[in-house]
């Protein structure tokens, strides 16, 4: 099924918003981690979702955004699913594991609308920005799962042959 132009343009806005929500999740949780690596990964996630909602900008149609940077600089949408999320982390006991483990969780979830999305659009341009977003989450979803496994003191696969040994 392929969708009409407008509910394309509306697609990409969702898309847009989506992405503002994971760069602000990134922020606000990189702010409150005490492991300086678990915070780079998280700063380093903030900035590439931000990298995201401008690809997803360049292809938006409806003129209803003025700035990219006004839009993505503008307060978080706190019942947004990324954020809720978070603030029930903040309510209760924050750690790097489960705020990673969210982000394992909502990295999972947006890969598989990213590519169920680029499935449906005609117009080259527009599917090729949900393949490259899509592919470009999946190695959010990789890079939080070996930060994961860090954290968790977890073997390495690198490691895995030298405990299998042992």
């Amino acid at each position: 099924m392929s969708l009409s132009d407008t509910d394309v343009q509306k697609a990409v806005r969702r898309s847009l918003q989506t992405e503002k929500n994971a760069m602000d999740f990134y922020q606000a949780a990189a702010k409150r981690m005490q492991d300086p690596d678990a915070k780079r990964v998280f700063e380093l996630l903030s900035r590439e979702e931000r990298e995201h909602a401008g690809t997803f900008f360049k292809i938006y149609r409806e003129g209803d955004i003025p700035s990219l940077d006004t839009y993505l600089n503008t307060p978080p949408e706190h019942e947004a699913e990324w954020l809720a999320a978070l603030g029930k982390l903040f309510e209760a006991d924050f750690t790097e594991a489960k705020a990673l483990k969210i982000a394992l969780d909502k990295e999972a979830e947006l890969e598989k609308a990213l590519r169920n999305l680029a499935g449906q659009m005609t117009n080259p341009e527009v599917k090729a920005v949900y393949e490259l977003n899509a592919d470009e989450t999946r190695k959010h979803y990789l890079l939080v799962e070996a930060e994961y496994a860090r954290v968790m003191g977890m073997v390495h696969e690198s490691d895995m042959d030298t405990f299998v040994r042992e």
